[in-house]
């Protein structure tokens, strides 16, 4: 079975796919009523063709998993991260062109190296106490 090029994911799949991947990885937060998301899917789907072996590359329902929306601050869709390290270190909201999210992911792919050094890794332990 063929990799899928632009991967649907959970919230599930969440910390293997982007926090803990040792890939850059572009995120595109999105719904299926939007019309600018439905527009732009076949510019990023030959992105992900084009780079897919660099960069990860994978889309999140905002309808569906909003916690991980909310997480990020999220406020709109379509919206582009880029995760380092399990960071975001790059983003892009709306109705976005073609070449500006080329643009982005050629970066990230010239100086993920460099991204991926500075990255502080993340603790997962979670309490609220010291």
């Amino acid at each position: 079975m063929a990799k899928d090029i632009l991967s649907d994911i959970t919230d599930s799949d969440w910390e293997k796919a982007v926090e803990r991947n040792n890939q850059p990885v572009f995120v595109m937060f999105y719904s299926p009523s939007c019309p600018h998301c439905v527009r732009i899917m076949p510019s990023v789907e030959e992105l992900a063709r084009d780079y897919g072996t660099e960069v990860t590359f994978v889309k999140l329902n905002l309808l569906r998993f909003d916690y991980i929306g909310e997480r990020y601050g999220v406020m709109a869709t379509p919206s582009f991260f880029f995760f380092c390290g399990g960071r975001p270190v790059q983003t892009r909201v709306g109705a976005v062109f073609p070449a500006m999210l080329k643009k982005m992911v050629e970066e990230m792919v010239t100086h993920g190296d460099e991204c991926r050094l500075a990255s502080s890794e993340w603790k997962y332990e979670i309490t609220g106490y010291g």
